[in-house]
Order: structure tokens, then sequence, then C-alpha cells
């Protein structure tokens, strides 16, 4: 049974219905799944986790959130290098550069993508949350 952890920000509340998707379906594939707001979570907590899916909708100039995420994620960096992880999160303009530009940074840093990243345009529709449930899946596998 893989041991995953589902770390996010979220502002709206966009990102935080990805999160409770994906680790609904991770429990539903037989992971023990743990959920956390990024206040909660750190670097000291990697590894008690095989996997681990970060979470963060764009903010401002395509970037991650800067008061709470971004700390918290560049503190997880260090020991990124070989972690099977996955990235999501929602954006509501221009066109999700700051997913690309997050993939860039993880790949460069020499994590394993367990799926692609998975961005939500808003609110996640049915077909955004269908994404999510196959991401869970992928986490447990």
């Amino acid at each position: 049974m893989k041991k995953i952890a589902v770390v996010y920000w979220s502002g709206t509340g966009n990102t935080e219905k990805m999160a409770n998707a994906i680790v609904e379906s991770a429990k539903e594939n037989g992971a023990d799944v743990s959920l956390f707001f990024c206040d909660d979570f750190s670097a000291q907590k990697m590894d008690e986790f095989d996997r681990i899916a970060f979470g963060c909708p764009a903010m401002g100039d395509e970037v991650l959130e800067e008061e709470s995420f971004e700390p918290m994620f560049s503190s997880c960096e260090e020991k990124i290098s070989g972690k099977e992880i996955a990235i999501f999160g929602s954006y509501e303009w221009n066109s999700g550069e700051w997913m690309v530009n997050w993939e860039n940074r993880v790949n460069d840093k020499g994590a394993k993508l367990v799926f692609p990243p998975l961005p939500a345009y808003d609110d996640p529709d049915a077909k955004s949350i269908e994404k999510c449930k196959e991401l869970g899946k992928a986490l447990a596998e």
C-alpha cells in the first residue's frame, strides 16, 4: 500500500476541490492518504511518504502562491530529487504558464512525475474532476 500526501493551497476553493477528488480516488484505489494544507507540511515530512501530490493555483503573474505555498515548496525541493510526485492546480487567466514553469522546476530538481501536470481552468468541471480521480489512481498504483 502506497503512503500518499496531498499538499495544497487554495484561496477560492478550486484547488481544494481538486485535492479532495485526488484524495478520494487514491483511497478508493487502496492508498493510505493524508491531506495537508501547505502550512501543515514541511520538508521534514517528505520521507514519511512514498508519493506526494502538490497543488497550488496560479497567482499574480503566473506564480505559485507566495506567502504560504512557495516557502513550503521551496523547502521541500531539497528532498525532491528522485521522489515520485504530482502537481496540480487551478487558474483563471492567461494560458496556465505557471504550470509549465512549475513542471520545469520539478524536472530540473530531479523529481519523477507520476502523472502529467494537471491544471484546471477556474472551478473544476466534471472533466477536470475526472482527471483528478485519474491522478489519484496513478498515485495509488
